[in-house]
């Protein structure tokens, strides 16, 4: 066998590995990298959607070890399973896609935080809220701080859209993937 054929048969298997282990039910939390103008992104979902999105910069193996603590140790990469994903953000990011449709799997997100991405997930493209209006909205005008922690602990960045919560003086405030990718993320939206 030449070594082509042989990556073409071991990525078949791998395949037929994957695909047999969610047919069995085996398969807890499905995993594959993407690409995005600011790096490479980290995609995870469950059976029920998606649940991390690791932005670049992120420890992409620390992620790992976490999902596998958090939710399953049946941790597998699907890089074709996660295609959806894939053509929705490449989609945002050319600025032809306003909305997700990929269904969310919330179990990483608890309490206030969870009320908080939930709201944080209806802010419509383009505009933008503050963490004062994000408190009020998930349910405690006075949970400022904790609105800010709902955002800076995003499992699902992008999707869930923490880059368009602000300071009350419409400064950015805080981004994991960093302020100037913040910056551009509203950029883009505002010029779409």
């Amino acid at each position: 066998m030449t070594p082509t054929t042989e990556t073409r048969e071991m990525k078949k298997a791998i395949e037929g590995l994957r695909k047999r282990a969610a047919a069995e039910g085996l398969l807890d939390v499905a995993y594959a990298t993407a690409d995005s103008p600011f790096g490479t992104l980290l995609l995870a979902k469950t059976p029920q959607g998606l649940v991390r999105i690791g932005l670049p910069g992120e420890d992409a193996e620390a992620l790992l070890i976490e999902l596998a603590g958090r939710i399953s140790p049946r941790v597998v990469e699907a890089p074709t399973g996660l295609d959806e994903e894939r053509r929705e953000l490449d989609d945002y990011f050319a600025g032809r896609r306003h909305a997700f449709e990929l269904p969310i799997d919330w179990q990483l997100s608890h309490g206030f935080h969870l009320r908080a991405r939930q709201e944080i997930a209806a802010i419509p493209y383009g505009q933008t809220r503050t963490y004062t209006d994000l408190a009020r909205e998930a349910g405690n005008e006075r949970a400022v701080r904790a609105a800010g922690s709902a955002c800076s602990r995003n499992p699902i960045p992008l999707v869930v859209p923490c880059h368009r919560v602000l300071r009350s003086d419409g400064s950015l405030g805080g981004y994991a993937g960093g302020l100037a990718m913040k910056e551009k993320l509203l950029q883009m939206e505002r010029d779409s």
